[in-house]
């Protein structure tokens, strides 16, 4: 069973960039396509980000396009998210899942989650 561990999350003013990383073990990550969702205080989760196994094909929500890109090391077992121009709006937990069926969008296709990470971008 995969266990998946996020990290890299932190405190950021407005405009900082930070990476997360998401690391898994128990299992091989290149089996799994990959995604990025957040949750923000009083929100429902939101997707973020995903990436196909071979790291060949990325989606993103249209929030982030263009400031965020997400990557995969298959190799390090690792999944990463490169977050850039952050915005207040952007303070969330951020969570790496495994998708095992379903849309890359909805968080029920993933049958496997890390414990989030705490990203506060200050304004």
């Amino acid at each position: 069973q995969v266990q998946l561990v996020e990290s890299g999350g932190g405190l950021v003013q407005a405009g900082g960039s930070l990476r997360l990383s998401c690391a898994a073990s128990g299992g091989t990550l290149s089996n799994y396509a990959m995604g990025w969702f957040r949750r923000a205080p009083g929100k429902e989760s939101e997707f973020v980000a995903h990436i196909t196994w071979s790291g060949g094909s990325t989606y993103y929500a249209d929030s982030v396009k263009g400031r965020f890109t997400i990557s995969r090391d298959n190799a390090k077992n690792t999944v990463y998210l490169e977050m850039n121009s952050l915005k207040p709006e952007d303070t969330a937990v951020y969570y790496c899942a495994a998708q095992i069926s379903g849309s890359y969008y909805n968080g029920r296709s993933y049958g496997y989650w890390g414990q989030g990470t705490q990203v506060t971008v200050s304004s």
